[in-house]
């Protein structure tokens, strides 16, 4: 009778969709607690852009001035120009600080955890990545409200909107690249040098300081290292989309490196078959 009850027992189906949304929900949670017990990050989030818009393009704004060029109808001040690679700034540094915090995970144990639960990794590591996403766009957000005081904002309200899938696009992305850069670091201290090394070239080698244009008036070889940097087309698409309009090459170029950093960090944070494997054969 044992054997014939244990026949007739239903098979066990997989998660549902409330299971999988309660799934998200806690590390959306968590990360959100952690990114409020850490007011130090918040500070530190705005402190790079503020001094980018009050001190630097506030020192050039005189003596330069923005040319006509898509997405802008007239000439604009240099702090306007900047303020899309701002946004995006705070996004690349967001993305890698949560990488660092993955870091951080698996060496006190908790990322070990978190991929050994029965849900899928894609999805865990998929999580993990949008709710680091929704922290950046906090950041953005808070960043256009101190700007708009100092005189930045679109042409028209609507510009708040409609650059929101933009952020959140662009944030998958650098956060993605985060993931894959956290997978190869087995330390928490050599991370912050490769943050360094990955962050300000991306930044600076982009459009976000000064329109390609020019660039490649003065140096062809910087122009073409720009154009193959990433960062470029999350810049472009954020201003594009700050303006009520869209970047669809960038937008392209974005969604794929999108694709590629998450497939990376997804086969990167394997046990079985990644880079987290030890060399004697045992999973981190």
């Amino acid at each position: 009778m044992t054997s014939i009850a244990a026949t007739d027992r239903p098979p066990r189906k997989g998660f549902g969709p409330a299971q999988y949304a309660i799934c998200l929900q806690g590390i959306v949670w968590r990360e959100a607690l952690r990114y409020l017990h850490q007011r130090g990050r918040f500070v530190s989030a705005l402190v790079r852009p503020l001094v980018w818009l009050f001190i630097f393009a506030s020192g050039f704004r005189a003596v330069l001035g923005i040319s006509i060029i898509p997405p802008y109808q007239t000439y604009v001040t240099y702090d306007v120009y900047i303020t899309p690679g701002l946004m995006a700034m705070i996004q690349l540094f967001n993305g890698m600080q949560s990488s660092l915090s993955m870091v951080y995970d698996r060496e006190t144990g908790n990322m070990r955890t978190l991929l050994v639960s029965p849900f899928p990794r894609w999805y865990l590591l998929t999580c993990k990545l949008l709710a680091g996403t929704c922290v950046g766009v906090l950041q953005v957000y808070t960043y256009l409200l101190i700007a708009y005081f100092w005189g930045i904002s679109p042409d028209s309200p609507w510009g708040y909107l409609t650059v929101l899938p933009a952020l959140f696009l662009s944030g998958l992305m650098l956060g993605g690249l985060g993931m894959v850069l956290s997978s190869l670091i087995r330390q928490l201290e050599n991370f912050a040098g490769v943050m360094n090394f990955v962050i300000f070239p991306m930044f600076f080698a982009s459009s976000a300081l000064y329109p390609l244009w020019q660039v490649q008036e003065k140096s062809p070889w910087l122009a073409t290292l720009c154009w193959l940097n990433p960062f470029t087309y999350a810049v472009e698409l954020v201003r594009f989309a700050f303006y009520m309009q869209i970047d669809y090459f960038s937008l392209a170029v974005v969604f794929g490196c999108t694709m590629v950093f998450l497939a990376g960090a997804i086969l990167a944070y394997d046990p079985a078959r990644g880079m987290l494997i030890r060399r004697g054969g045992a999973a981190e």
